[in-house]
């Protein structure tokens, strides 16, 4: 016997799709349990056998509950990144290359209903006056989304997904992520309670060295957390608080930035503050806090080398200081101990390439010591 049509079946899949927009309000499990319901209902003595009605039920599920045609990609273990520019140019990222995916939106209308529906389910407002959002998803996914008019060209999603693998120091060892000599170096660091920096570009694998020297904080240390999204996964932590940032909601209010984060920190009795990305006028907050008695901060931030990371971090703390700029280099050079560069590789691969120690000089001025560079 000859399976149904596409057509047909599209059909099928539209009607049950229409049914189930009544059910929005129902948990996963009763969702499911309601849409079995709906296909034996409208399949009735259609002929549709148990592959067909599985296959429609997969669908529906994915395009009201899950990511539509990115499900597969969101399953798939090996992808990390996926990058819809427009509804036939998807892109995706396996093992730190990218490449395109076979699958596609059906047009402009399909992807735009699909991204303001995703960040709607996350309480989150896209729209003409607001067309620049992101998101987290249940899994831990990030997805950032812009729309017209900032997107002339139509919608564009980006979700990075959130692995849960937790790295050891072995396994970054044995990938060539990090040299011994390197990482016992950056243990001593952390235990002797140093300030570190780590930076690098998007996807370099920043949090993923900051997870792994954040287990080394030694046991006994009260540690506060902060965090946009919350990725950081400590082990066998008793005395540990995270905090995290929140986007406004569809009104424009509630928002919590990562600055208001800082300064409730340190009111919170903190041995340990980590951050989880340093990129606007918190960084004043953070030298003020390293410089008046909570060393051994662990953050990160975007710059292209270690040298290159102080200085921003300077220019960071200048928007929100009034502190002329020679004494914040100077203050900074006295707070922040080490910092750490990565790379990503023409092959893919991530690597520490720069390890640098800052201090103040004889003039005043930092004083950089590189002490490993695969540059």
């Amino acid at each position: 016997m000859l399976g149904p049509s596409s057509i047909l079946k599209a059909q099928w899949e539209e009607n049950i799709l229409q049914i189930m927009s009544a059910h929005t309000d129902l948990s996963d499990d009763l969702y499911r349990v309601e849409l079995k319901r709906a296909i034996a209902r409208e399949l009735f003595d259609t002929g549709a056998n148990l592959t067909v009605r599985q296959e429609i039920a997969h669908t529906v599920y994915n395009k009201t509950r899950g990511l539509d045609i990115l499900q597969p990609l969101i399953d798939d273990p090996e992808v990390t990144e996926i990058m819809v520019n427009s509804p036939k140019m998807i892109f995706i990222e396996k093992q730190g290359q990218l490449s395109r995916a076979q699958t596609q939106f059906n047009d402009v209308d399909h992807l735009t209903n699909f991204v303001t529906g995703l960040f709607s389910r996350c309480n989150r407002n896209l729209s003409l006056s607001q067309p620049i959002a992101d998101a987290r998803l249940a899994d831990g996914t990030r997805a950032n989304a812009v729309i017209p008019p900032a997107a002339p060209g139509g919608p564009v999603l980006t979700l990075r997904k959130f692995t849960g693998v937790k790295h050891s120091p072995e396994a970054l060892l044995a990938t060539g992520f990090i040299s011994s000599p390197m990482l016992s170096y950056l243990k001593s660091k952390v235990e002797s309670k140093k300030s570190i920096f780590i930076c690098g570009g998007t996807g370099t694998g920043k949090t993923t060295l900051l997870n792994v020297l954040s287990n080394y904080i030694p046991k006994n240390e009260r540690i506060i957390t902060i965090e946009d999204s919350t990725e950081l996964q400590l082990v066998d932590r008793d005395n540990l608080v995270q905090l995290e940032a929140r986007q406004p909601g569809p009104d424009g209010t509630g928002a919590i930035d990562i600055r208001q984060l800082l300064r409730t920190s340190l009111r919170m009795r903190p041995d340990r503050i980590i951050i989880g990305e340093v990129r606007g006028n918190e960084a004043a907050d953070l030298m003020q806090a390293m410089n008046t008695g909570h060393p051994g901060a662990l953050c990160t931030g975007h710059g292209n080398s270690c040298a290159d990371m102080f200085e921003r971090l300077c220019n960071l703390v200048l928007e929100g200081s009034r502190l002329p700029f020679i004494a914040i280099r100077r203050i900074l050079a006295a707070c922040i101990d080490t910092l750490v560069h990565i790379n990503r590789q023409s092959d893919g691969s991530r690597k520490v390439d720069e390890i640098a120690e800052v201090s103040v000089g004889e003039d005043g001025q930092p004083v950089f010591k590189t002490l490993y560079s695969l540059k």
